[in-house]
């Protein structure tokens, strides 16, 4: 019997939707929220009726029958440190949704849309994988300074998905590999995979790692004191710098980095030095996770939206192939990882996690 699902993935300024009957996408839409209508309201709790009443708008204007759903997936949010997997949205995962433990993000409402649209018609909800996935090792967490431990938030579900596409195209189980995924979109993560898990992550939250369209990544630590003491810049400007206003932004001025590869065609000698240094430090974080593996790494997986572009990933193929083959995976397909989660529980494939 088919599987039909809603898959609710939230963003700042929208709100995408997929159904799916199971692998197959049925239709999907990216409804786009005005600042007008978003500064409306003061938390991001608050959106959660003004959200639910436009997805349930366009599920009528398709025609599309929601008692027909076996399930409803969204995206994860700010929750606490969990395990990767497929999580059912209770009411101790719900709570924290709404406060938002780890911060306030869009994302949160995924899981509440989720529960409530699901309750409404008596089928189970999920999450899956969401950013807060933290499975590193004791080892990984120091970071040198006591005070500060290394965490983990990441790319966890498109990470996880393609490193479990790779698996089940290679006829291998996830947990057999030894695998490093390698994200690359508006922040990048490098992390290793060993025994089904994330055991050590270059982290693309807030300051680890290379550089990336909008990040600065892991800057001098010493220079940066000095910069947040000079009285230069307010701790909102100082964090801009690293988050937003970052890496390609602070260089070339675009987070695009179609933008980058125009400058360099067009003779800009800077902007190919930064996509020079933005493929280093990649593979320098590639090189590290191959130390984390002990050098046994069965395959190095490139995927996000920015290894659509051959020059980055030649260069990475370069520098850093000599570790293990590279397979490519463009873009991130997130309705769909969310969707195969949901049908992974529903088909007995994975047991279901519980907050």
């Amino acid at each position: 019997m088919a599987i039909k699902s809603l898959i609710i993935n939230p963003g700042s300024t929208s709100t995408k939707i997929g159904v799916f009957e199971d692998e197959t996408l049925l239709f999907e839409e990216t409804l786009r929220h005005s600042t007008e209508e978003i500064s409306q309201y003061a938390t991001i709790f608050d959106q959660k009726d003004f959200r639910k009443k436009i997805i349930t708008d366009l599920l009528k204007e398709k025609n599309f029958d929601v008692n027909s759903l076996n399930m409803v997936v969204g995206r994860g949010g700010m929750l606490k440190p969990i395990q990767g997997g497929t999580y059912a949205v209770t009411d101790d995962l719900l709570e924290d949704l709404k406060v938002g433990v780890q911060g306030q993000h869009a994302s949160n409402l995924g899981g509440i849309l989720a529960r409530e649209i699901a309750d409404s018609i008596g089928v189970p909800s999920y999450i899956v994988d969401p950013v807060v996935v933290d499975e590193l090792v004791p080892a990984a967490r120091y970071s040198g300074m006591a005070e500060i431990p290394r965490g983990s938030i990441f790319h966890a579900l498109n990470q996880k998905a393609v490193a479990k596409r790779y698996a089940a195209e290679n006829g291998k189980p996830y947990e057999s590999l030894r695998l490093i995924v390698v994200h690359m979109g508006g922040g990048v993560s490098v992390g290793a995979h060993e025994g089904g898990k994330v055991v050590d992550v270059f982290s693309a939250f807030d300051g680890d790692g290379a550089f990336s369209p909008e990040r600065a990544g892991g800057v001098p630590c010493g220079a940066l004191v000095k910069l947040c003491f000079s009285g230069k810049y307010t701790e909102k400007e100082i964090y801009a710098k690293l988050i937003g206003k970052g890496g390609f932004n602070a260089y070339c001025g675009t987070n695009d980095m179609r933008d980058v590869e125009k400058m360099v065609q067009n003779g800009d000698k800077k902007a190919e030095e930064v996509r020079e240094a933005f493929i280093t430090q990649i593979a320098k974080d590639i090189g590290a996770m191959a130390c984390v593996l002990k050098g046994k790494v069965d395959q190095i997986i490139v995927t996000g939206g920015i290894a659509y572009d051959k020059v980055v990933v030649g260069g990475l193929k370069e520098k850093a192939e000599w570790i293990a083959p590279m397979t490519v995976y463009p873009g991130e397909d997130e309705l769909t990882a969310l969707a195969q989660g949901g049908l992974r529980v529903l088909r007995g494939e994975e047991e279901l996690q519980v907050y």
